[in-house]
């Protein structure tokens, strides 16, 4: 299927770099949305709208009937000046495909083109499902889209999604059984102490000597409470608190996150956050306030569908297409999905080489000879699991 996608690379491109100029945050995706159902009506695809706001499920109903797979791509932009030097960077200031949505769109519509033309070789029902929001953690639009009855008419009995993956060159693809993301939950804390005159901090609670015990306190979570064969980190990203040189701080605010692969160690690792923080506080006679957010599961992949999504993968790709790797602790709302659908999230190799930028980089780019590859793949997937499913 990857080289009937190469006859759509010039389509599948252009319009992956129309939504590279014109990014749209979280929960504001309306004209991506528009043109996305313009595609849709163009391939002569049926499709319902109103989910999260945004979103869009496409629907191919095979010639015969059977089982159904879903196809996800996230659609929204982050709020990042792009630096990438691209003839077609974001036309729009402080919004950025950062992240590769446009791709992923733009390469779902591809995968439904080619289906769309093979329905009545398909058993089954294939569907399309553009969501919004995949960037708005902890909240996202994977629950959301659920909500609003996404799957009322048509219940998936297997998920894909695919991401591009700059530490994988174009042609290689990351397939793990189980965890491949991590848990992502937030905080923000408040450390409260008494302010005062520099020259007298005996009269007061220092908020930011508190904050530097509490950062040093939380680190042991992970190096003392935690398994060493289990993964987790908490980061601090964000620290502010003080009014000036000569002024004892009387609160610090301290803002993060914990990650982790299994629910278990997210448990613990909560429940210590909470005893550390709260406890080094007291115990240097301050008070702390926490505001602790549950934010995206850990993506988990059912080990029978990755195992058909490798296959699809090697198949078409070669034996080397799909090497081992270990998982992330970044953070995808379509574990959401994943809690309550069996299937995969894998990963496409997308790497322009030694300039390479990380996800979420102002600077990031990606190997556009990737998308016919993405877009093969996830078609000739769909078919591989439809058939699978319907022994």
């Amino acid at each position: 299927m990857i080289e009937q996608a190469q006859e759509l690379f010039d389509e599948i491109r252009s319009f992956r770099r129309d939504l590279h100029e014109h990014p749209e945050l979280s929960g504001e995706e309306m004209k991506t949305s528009e043109k996305i159902q313009k595609k849709l009506d163009e391939y002569g695809i049926q499709y319902y709208t109103g989910y999260a706001k945004t979103g869009v499920l496409g629907v191919i109903e095979g010639s015969k009937p059977g089982k159904t797979i879903g196809l996800r791509a996230d659609i929204d932009a982050l709020p990042i000046l792009e630096q990438a030097d691209v003839p077609f960077k974001s036309k729009t200031d402080g919004k950025m495909h950062a992240c590769g949505h446009d791709a992923h769109t733009a390469m779902l519509l591809g995968a439904g083109k080619l289906l769309q033309e093979r329905k009545a070789e398909i058993t089954g029902t294939v569907l399309l499902i553009f969501q919004p929001a995949e960037e708005n953690a902890p909240t996202g639009g994977a629950e959301q889209m659920m909500a609003d009855g996404v799957f009322d008419r048509y219940q998936p009995d297997v998920l894909l999604a695919q991401h591009v993956w700059p530490g994988l060159p174009a042609g290689q693809v990351g397939v793990l059984d189980g965890a491949i993301m991590g848990n992502s939950d937030r905080f923000h804390v408040t450390i409260r102490g008494a302010g005062g005159h520099a020259s007298m901090p005996h009269q007061t609670v220092d908020a930011i000597v508190i904050a530097n015990q509490v950062i040093s306190a939380i680190q042991t979570i992970i190096s003392r409470n935690a398994n060493p064969m289990d993964s987790g980190v908490i980061t601090i990203g964000k620290i502010s608190g003080g009014y000036r040189y000569n002024v004892v701080a009387d609160s610090v605010v301290l803002e993060g996150t914990i990650r982790s692969l299994s629910d278990e160690t997210k448990q613990l690792l909560k429940k210590r956050f909470h005893e550390v923080v709260e406890g080094t506080a007291e115990m240097m006679g301050g008070s702390c306030e926490i505001r602790y957010s549950d934010g995206y599961p850990a993506t988990v992949n059912t080990k029978r569908w990755a195992e058909v999504v490798r296959e699809s993968a090697t198949t078409q790709l070669g034996a080397d297409a799909a090497p081992e790797l270990i998982g992330s602790m970044a953070g995808e709302d379509f574990g959401r999905f994943l809690k309550k659908y069996e299937g995969v999230y894998y990963w496409l190799g997308t790497s322009v080489g030694e300039n390479q930028k990380p996800l979420h980089d102002p600077g990031f780019m990606i190997d556009e000879r990737a998308l016919p590859i993405g877009t093969g793949l996830m078609a000739q997937a769909a078919l591989d699991v439809l058939s699978e499913l319907n022994g």
